[in-house]
């Protein structure tokens, strides 16, 4: 074993969890090494849809939270993050969906997420290229797209000298030290593993499991669609505790090209594309731009979200290694939740009072009993 480098804080992953959890704590004085292994994860994978999700109270709280956090620094973002305000339109395919989308609205205003409830006139003169015959929808102007793999780097960047980035494979956890794959010992009195589901790894108790998703991205066309779009059954398909699902969600690159999502599949780990789901997927896409049947498709892959056994993150104080913090189960929002997770986190680091409340978060409620200390 080398001895090696020394800070107050050591987050393992680089990912834009990570990245997001060094800059705040650097913003607050600490010295902080990143530990870097260089292979892409769900950051390079996903779409970077900024999205103030609902499906639960707690949910809601930190997407939201979030939200005002990236909103304070888009600003100062390169041209190269790709930072669009574009919202969000949810569509309702059906008259009873719009219930659900009224009730959407109502969610968001009492955190004061403004949206506005949309008929199907107003939808079709929004976003012409949807099909005829949709019920309406819900429009959430606050929501944005970003490219989130330069914005990971950039939050690095943008931190500092007070982050020293480390490139190295994490292959053990012991009491405020990382041990690295060279044989380097990392020590730090405070350790945040953000290392996605490798995280799972380094602990003695799994905590995360894979959803494995699907996305294609079309060639270049004259800009056409002007929202993220998404059916209001996003929601339903995105926590399902199990089985496979697809949803529309469609994203206009500022390039130009669509991206076109989703899919869940639960216990896939190959990266290998699955046909007959990617088919799928694309069939529920053509049900609401049918011109797409006529793109083309220039690039398909899969990327692994690593899910909480409830579906909301695990951000807080590992019961058992007080000086272990974990950031992680972020699923398909880590982009969104990112700065509003990091925020978090070091509120509990430095014992301050967090914006909102983190108790539904803490990872403390995913151990047994009789690992925690008496």
């Amino acid at each position: 074993m080398v001895a090696g480098r020394r800070a107050e804080a050591i987050v393992v992953g680089a990912g834009i969890i990570g990245a997001a959890c060094a800059w705040q704590l650097a913003r607050q004085g600490v010295q902080v090494l990143l530990v870097d292994n260089q292979r892409a994860g769900a950051t390079a994978a996903g779409m970077g849809h900024l999205v103030c999700m609902d499906d639960n109270p707690a949910e809601l709280a930190l997407s939201a939270y979030s939200l005002q956090l990236w909103r304070s620094v888009v600003d100062r973002m390169p041209e190269s993050c790709a930072w669009r305000g574009c919202g969000t339109l949810w569509l309702a395919e059906r008259d009873d969906e719009m219930a659900i989308a009224e009730a959407k609205r109502q969610r968001m205003a009492e955190y004061e997420v403004a949206s506005e409830t949309l008929s199907a006139a107003q939808v079709a003169g929004l976003e012409p290229m949807l099909r005829s015959g949709l019920a309406g929808g819900l429009r959430v102007p606050g929501d944005g797209i970003v490219y989130a793999p330069n914005v990971a780097h950039w939050l690095i960047a943008d931190a500092g000298p007070a982050v020293r980035v480390i490139t190295g494979e994490a292959i053990a956890l012991e009491a405020q030290s990382v041990v690295l794959a060279s044989g380097e010992r990392l020590t730090a009195p405070i350790v945040v593993l953000a290392s996605g589901l490798q995280a799972d790894r380094l602990l003695e108790q799994p905590l995360l499991r894979a959803k494995k998703g699907h996305l294609a991205i079309t060639d270049r066309y004259p800009k056409r669609v002007h929202h993220q779009l998404v059916e209001l059954g996003y929601g339903a398909s995105a926590h399902a505790s199990d089985g496979t699902s697809v949803a529309f969600n469609v994203q206009a690159r500022p390039t130009g090209q669509l991206l076109i999502g989703s899919s869940r599949q639960f216990d896939a780990p190959e990266s290998a594309i699955d046909m007959p789901l990617l088919a799928a997927m694309l069939a529920r896409a053509n049900t609401f731009l049918p011109a797409l049947a006529q793109m083309n498709i220039i690039r398909c892959w899969t990327g692994q979200r690593a899910a909480s056994a409830d579906g909301l993150p695990l951000l807080g104080p590992h019961p058992k290694h007080r000086w272990l913090w974990l950031a992680l189960g972020h699923e398909g929002l880590g982009v969104t939740t990112a700065l509003g997770s990091a925020a978090l986190i070091a509120s509990q680091i430095h014992n301050h009072r967090p914006a909102i409340d983190d108790t539904p978060y803490l990872a403390s409620r995913m151990f047994r009993k009789e690992v925690l200390p008496v």
